[in-house]
């Protein structure tokens, strides 16, 4: 296994040279796998350099229309200059769990700004992550997303006290949920997370990185310092 796994990266990197992403100089493919298999704990490194850099291409591709909110659908600075993007499901756990480490992050920097996109994608979800649009629509999305949270999987009996913890509108609130507007940015969220190519939440636009899963606080910073 170990062979023809190390094979198999050789094989890309050969892939990543002739692509530009990857130069040993002065060395000729021969020197160059003599190299590589004389040095296998390098293989694995390439292999994430390169991810990370087909992912950064993937994000180009986006232009800033993924870093732009739903109107109101923003925690910390809605002026902010530094933007950080997630991609979040009520039902997901490790969603649930990042809530607290984000708020850090905020509290520390009043130039951040977190861009929520709803992706509903566990079952069950679709309805709440609908109900959190129209509390952006009504200027209070950060009390229904935490207050959804805090309230466990999304269920309408959930849901209907995250509303009333945020002070919905809630005959309004219902309408807006089922509007063709909500549907519209439900669908626009998962083109984003496929293009991305994210399998799951939450996921993370830092700055110029994308980032998937759970991950330490320290890590989502460093890459917004990185950005600028």
């Amino acid at each position: 296994m170990k062979n023809y796994l190390s094979t198999a990266l050789i094989a890309l990197v050969f892939g990543f040279a002739g692509a530009g992403l990857w130069s040993l100089s002065g060395l000729g493919n021969g020197q160059t796998r003599d190299y590589l298999i004389a040095n296998p704990q390098i293989l694995p490194e390439m292999a994430e350099a390169y991810q990370r850099s087909e992912a950064q291409d993937r994000l180009a591709k986006l232009s800033g229309d993924v870093k732009t909110a739903f109107p109101g659908a923003v925690l910390g600075n809605p002026e902010g200059s530094k933007v950080l993007v997630k991609f979040t499901d009520y039902g997901c756990t490790y969603c649930r769990q990042s809530i607290a480490g984000i708020d850090k992050l905020i509290a520390a920097d009043p130039e951040l700004k977190v861009v929520i996109r709803e992706w509903p994608i566990f079952d069950g979800s679709e309805r709440a992550a609908r109900m959190a649009l129209a509390a952006a629509r009504q200027g209070k999305y950060p009390t229904f997303y935490h207050a959804m949270f805090e309230q466990g999987p999304p269920t309408e009996a959930t849901i209907a006290r995250a509303g009333q913890i945020a002070g919905l509108d809630m005959a309004a609130a219902e309408s807006f949920a089922a509007s063709q507007e909500a549907t519209t940015e439900l669908t626009k969220n998962m083109t984003y997370a496929r293009s991305l190519q994210f399998t799951g939440t939450p996921s993370w636009i830092a700055g110029d990185e994308v980032i998937e899963g759970l991950v330490p606080t320290e890590r989502l910073s460093a890459a917004l310092e990185a950005a600028g």
